[in-house]
């Protein structure tokens, strides 16, 4: 479904803040693969999603996606293939939009346009069968402006646009980080529910340890640009929040460690 291979990226390379990103990365996710990605500040996870959703090109290495070479296509060419939900709840969204406005560009994303108006009574039938899964009454407010939700009720609607047309790849850039904690369990919630449901391809980044544990089939730790621990199975169900610091801390070489040292 999706696979990196030997995946390089310098930032301000040949001056004094030469920065390797990404250090010879290699990545595979089979179809209904749930990977949470884990490791500190600087480690390259921002720049692996950027790398996979066309943002940023590599400076060597390759991304395929569904066996085809994506490598040179720019973002909007792999839209149809990728769903992605960003850390700012305000970045998903438009906020000058109605909500059907919003859930009608997402649905052209993947859907051939025509001059047939954006939001038709079908459509909004569509849109409403779909946020009244999310159990927020957003499905009574089609034509209130994005800008007036909540943060958290934002990020529910950039899920559901990023997952409602069951995209091949789904990316989550700490799409919980800047909510609240009741908020942040309402989105893990509903990321769950939507994963499960769609049977999503997903990898999703994260600062929250025990949300990396407890989400998805596969862990993956980064450090330096690389991958540098993976547990998946039975290994990675009987992983806890302390295993995984003490496997960090083997690894680096050093005595035990915090979280919030690991992840600052």
């Amino acid at each position: 479904m999706l696979e990196l291979k030997q995946i390089e990226k310098v930032f301000n390379e040949g001056s004094p803040d030469e920065k390797k990103a990404l250090n010879g990365l290699s990545l595979s996710l089979k179809k209904g693969d749930f990977v949470t990605v884990i490791g500190s500040n600087g480690a390259g996870k921002s720049t692996l999603l950027n790398v996979i959703s066309g943002r940023l090109f590599p400076d060597y290495g390759d991304v395929l996606i569904e066996g085809k070479s994506m490598t040179n296509l720019r973002e909007h060419k792999r839209a149809k293939y990728l769903g992605r939900v960003f850390q700012d709840p305000m970045a998903g969204t438009s906020p000058a939009l109605t909500i059907e406005e919003n859930l009608a560009i997402a649905y052209a994303r993947v859907h051939k346009r025509t001059l047939r108006p954006g939001v038709t009574a079908r459509r909004k039938a569509f849109f409403k069968e779909k946020l009244t899964t999310l159990g927020l009454g957003l499905e009574d407010r089609l034509s209130a402006k994005v800008g007036l939700l909540s943060g958290g009720e934002r990020q529910a609607l950039s899920l559901l646009m990023a997952t409602f047309k069951n995209p091949g790849i789904l990316l989550l850039d700490e799409h919980t980080a800047a909510l609240d904690p009741s908020r942040a369990d309402l989105i893990t919630n509903l990321t769950e529910k939507l994963v499960s449901e769609g049977q999503l391809t997903t990898l999703m980044i994260t600062h929250n340890m025990q949300q990396a544990v407890d989400l998805g089939n596969r862990l993956v730790m980064m450090d330096g640009g690389r991958i540098i621990f993976q547990a998946e199975g039975d290994q990675k169900k009987k992983l806890t929040v302390a295993s995984l610091l003490n496997e960090f801390s083997k690894i680096k070489g050093g005595s035990s460690l915090s979280d919030k040292v690991m992840l600052s």
